[in-house]
């Protein structure tokens, strides 16, 4: 039971209409102010996707905590501006743009676990993007002065202009948690799951656990928040 005063429980209904759009039903929300709402969107692809974001808002109490909406956000973002040919375009270009400082294309030779997680990790994902894709990835040990063949950027382009309205905000939100084109682009491909991504992501970060320890209220924090961010990405492919 909720306590007094907390934001009412949310119920969400499908409006099954003759002029249903073609790719799912239109889904509307009730029980929220005006003021809450008035910016949300107002469709869903499957009712998996409905669901989930009920879920989101049901656990909503006396404040809104937008960092518990990852699934609310992503399809927003998938409805609100990945429609469009032109933000499509420039979102690509955006991500490319991390192919020159993809975060499994710089390794390092110290610490010994950081050179064992890399080739653990790394390794066989950037095979795969090579044989996968027929392209040329380069490997750095620095950051400076670094990128990556243009015809490479071009072939991954072409991939990305196959990509929906929802793979493209999967893609984009995958992008910026991991630091890296090629990890999202796994995940987008369902080569990796959402652990094996996050794994990938974050192996600077498990070498210094390995040997320092984990920083309470930090490591901890960002371990959690990049499997919500990947999972919803995750969850939004599997549900459309």
């Amino acid at each position: 039971m909720r306590r007094p005063g907390t934001l009412p429980s949310i119920y969400w209904t499908k409006r099954w209409q003759s002029s249903v759009p073609h790719d799912g039903p239109p889904i509307t929300e009730t029980n929220r102010t005006e003021a809450t709402m008035k910016r949300f969107w107002k469709t869903a692809a499957k009712s998996l996707v409905a669901t989930l974001i009920a879920a989101e808002w049901e656990n909503q109490e006396t404040f809104l905590k937008h960092h518990a909406l990852p699934m609310t956000a992503l399809t927003s973002r998938a409805i609100d501006a990945m429609v469009d040919e032109t933000t499509r375009a420039e979102v690509r270009q955006a991500l490319l743009e991390y192919l020159d400082t993809d975060t499994i294309c710089f390794y390092q030779d110290y610490p010994p676990q950081l050179v064992d997680l890399q080739a653990q990790h790394w390794d066989p994902l950037l095979a795969w993007a090579r044989s996968t894709f027929g392209v040329e990835l380069h490997t750095f040990d620095s950051v400076l002065f670094n990128s990556q063949p243009e015809e490479t950027k071009s072939k991954l382009d072409q991939i990305l202009s196959t990509f929906d309205h929802w793979e493209m905000a999967a893609m984009e939100r995958a992008t910026y948690t991991t630091k890296s084109f090629i990890i999202a682009l796994a995940l987008v491909r369902k080569h990796l799951s959402v652990e094996q991504a996050a794994l990938a992501a974050q192996v600077e970060v498990a070498s210094q656990i390995q040997r320092w320890g984990e920083v309470e209220d930090t490591h901890d924090v960002d371990f959690h928040d990049v499997r919500r961010q990947l999972g919803s990405a995750a969850c939004l492919l599997c549900s459309v």
